[in-house]
């Protein structure tokens, strides 16, 4: 068992990790003392604590409890924190802002591992290209590997760096904002690191004042009945026509008046069209728009399940718990082979 003492704790790999509330942390420690040890092994990268801070203050405070420890290989820090938050990521607990927050942290180190920001003069002239990640980009294969869009994990790096610079300029600030006890909105959190560091802790305390509770909103009276479709001018209102158009040709003269006073000219054909046309439906996406959307679900379903078994090894030894796997293995398997039978139609 390695001494305690020899452990670290890094404060940039430990601000990555949601903090447990109150009740939880007791509830862990009631768990370990009920125990006898502490299961879970505490993970570390050269004697720096990656996972497992919880559980090194508790054997801290219960140095009779015997613990083991699980040594990393990263090749760097970047890597370190990588493989923090996809870990923390895998959790089922998470709030919003608990999530956004290590995306965002994610998507920096992950353009720190491979080779810096993109549109750094460094970057730009060269220099280090050959550590550029590829295809897929790394903003989109964290999008992919997290289950959310592109759009997502740059708002997300925005507001992880914004949270970072409120922490720096009122301590204590992630923490509160993280655990959901004060409420400012992403676009506030994300405006702290583009003001000058001098105005910092005045925005911070802003931004994190009680919002006021909203005005209750009033019933709204419902909208009136869209009337249907114009009958074309060539058929009687018995008929209506077969097909409606499908695009709006431009007018062949404007129906409104081109000279003051002059009448103004109502061609019925085109009023017609430009009605009929609002009730087709658009298309909102394709199945190449979608692929994303596959494979950040099978990256999720992937990683939850690697993080249950880690954090409840009794899963995979208990023979009930096993066979209950086993039947949840056998119904993706049946579900997969069907979608194959289907490809390969």
């Amino acid at each position: 068992m390695m001494n305690l003492n020899a452990l670290k704790i890094d404060p940039e790999f430990q601000g990555k990790i949601p903090p447990l509330t109150f009740e939880e942390l007791n509830q862990l420690e009631a768990n370990i003392l009920r125990d006898g040890r502490i299961i879970n092994p505490i993970i570390v990268w050269q004697g720096l604590i990656v996972d497992g801070h919880n559980r090194y203050t508790i054997a801290k405070k219960h140095p009779e409890i015997p613990f083991t420890t699980h040594e990393k290989a990263f090749a760097n820090r970047y890597e370190a924190i990588i493989w923090i938050c996809k870990n923390q990521l895998g959790r089922r607990n998470l709030t919003p802002e608990q999530k956004k927050y290590l995306i965002g942290k994610q998507y920096e180190a992950e353009k720190c591992a491979n080779g810096g920001d993109r549109k750094s003069p460094a970057a730009k002239s060269g220099y280090g290209k050959r550590n550029l990640i590829g295809a897929p980009k790394t903003c989109y294969k964290v999008a992919a590997e997290s289950g959310v869009g592109r759009t997502y994990v740059i708002e997300a790096e925005h507001y992880a760096k914004g949270l970072d610079a409120a922490e720096e300029a009122v301590p204590g600030t992630r923490q509160k904002v993280l655990s959901g006890e004060v409420k400012p909105t992403a676009a506030e959190i994300a405006s702290v690191a583009r003001a000058p560091p001098e105005e910092r802790p005045a925005l911070v305390a802003e931004i994190c004042k009680p919002k006021p509770p909203k005005p209750p909103a009033q019933k709204q009276k419902a909208p009136p009945a869209v009337a249907a479709p114009l009958p074309d001018a060539s058929t009687s209102d018995e008929e209506a026509p077969d097909e409606e158009p499908t695009s709006t040709p431009a007018p062949s003269e404007p129906i409104f008046p081109q000279k003051e006073n002059e009448p103004l000219k109502v061609d019925r054909q085109q009023i017609l069209e430009i009605a009929n046309n609002r009730y087709h439906a658009k298309q909102l996406a394709d199945g190449a728009a979608m692929l994303c959307e596959v494979s950040g679900a099978a990256n999720t379903m992937i990683r939850r399940w690697e993080s249950v078994f880690r954090d409840y090894p009794d899963i995979l030894t208990d023979a009930d718990n096993r066979s209950a796997v086993k039947r949840n293995i056998q119904k993706v398997k049946d579900y997969l082979q069907k979608l194959e039978e289907t490809i390969y139609e």
